[in-house]
């Protein structure tokens, strides 16, 4: 039912009321009071240990290199203990998630049986029925290592109320006022914080470090289970240059292969480059616009100068003695 005073006096004149707007008003008061804390009121609830995770992404502009960049930071806090782990990226796609996940769970050692999101459109496709339609992707990924992924109810994300607390955690302790050289320094020092500031402090709602609480973790042990094998694979032709583009940006292959058809494997930090199922180049994913180049890849192009001492000084000419020195 809409409370829109305006609105319900005009109906209810339409139907023969004789009373004024403020006695809707009046009328309407304790409805909307009624409704405002309906909304806004939640239930806190702790969670076993061992069943339940908490993801989300966080936003903040730092300062790596000569020039300030948007950080999208990946949090993942265990619900019982509130461990955290938070790593880095340059955006929130697929391949990020998947990643944050993977080395979430190699920090931990293991896995929650549920893990809670904000309904990210990465992952979450739509709903059907009140079912969630997960990305199919992530699907495969959850049921290899064994979790069930839970979406918030639409416009209740207060549900995720650990994460999000511990998003303003990173941002307000971890990283105000620091600037970094490179986007490892950064996520080096994240995961030393982790360890070192996040783990031993005294948790406001638990009242005890999180590092005690995650004694009692019950988590479902990796065990020998190898990283999940994400990869996307496109064709590519080698330019004359001997890159290949990909990602916008361009990645150097050995110059025999130019002109020729590659294709090219994605995993979430790496570019693998095959010809004909042979690995020839290998390359960290680079920055936008950006070129990555190995010089072992143009051998036979490049001129190395194989001299190791000083060049010798210029010979005078005997036969030029008379038009001065040689400069």
């Amino acid at each position: 039912m809409s409370w829109n005073g305006v609105v319900l006096h005009r109906e209810l004149i339409g139907l023969g009321f004789n009373g004024g707007y403020q006695q809707v008003q009046r009328l309407l008061k304790p409805r909307r009071d009624r409704r405002r804390w309906q909304e806004v009121a939640t239930v806190r609830f702790e969670t076993a240990p061992g069943e339940q995770a908490q993801v989300d992404y966080g936003q903040l502009q730092v300062w790596i290199g000569e020039q300030p960049e948007t950080v999208h930071l990946f949090v993942f806090t265990l619900g019982y203990s509130r461990r955290l782990f938070t790593r880095g990226y340059r955006n929130e796609r697929l391949a990020t998630l998947l990643d944050g996940h993977e080395r979430a769970f190699r920090h931990f050692g293991g896995v929650t049986l549920t893990c809670l999101y904000d309904n990210p459109r990465t992952l979450v496709l739509g709903r059907r029925e009140s079912k969630v339609l997960w990305h199919p992707l992530f699907e495969d990924f959850a049921r290899y290592y064994g979790f069930t992924p839970r979406a918030c109810q639409p416009y209740r994300a207060r549900t995720k109320g650990k994460v999000e607390s511990g998003v303003k955690y990173v941002k307000r302790n971890a990283l105000a006022g620091r600037r970094f050289s490179s986007w490892e320094e950064l996520n080096d020092w994240l995961e030393r914080w982790s360890v070192e500031v996040a783990d031993l402090r005294i948790h406001g709602t638990t009242h005890e470090r999180p590092i005690e609480r995650f004694a009692r973790e019950q988590l479902t042990p990796l065990g020998t289970r190898p990283p999940y094998r994400y990869e996307r694979v496109q064709l590519r032709r080698v330019a004359n240059d001997a890159l290949v583009a990909v990602g916008a940006a361009r990645y150097s292959v050995p110059v025999e292969y130019v002109g020729l058809i590659v294709s090219v494997h994605e995993s979430p930090g790496h570019y693998e480059i095959f010809h004909q199922e042979q690995l020839v180049a290998r390359h960290p994913k680079a920055t936008r616009h950006s070129v990555r180049m190995e010089q072992a890849h143009y051998a036979g192009l490049l001129r190395v100068n194989q001299r190791t001492g000083p060049l010798a000084p210029p010979r005078l000419d005997p036969n030029f003695g008379p038009l001065g020195e040689v400069i």
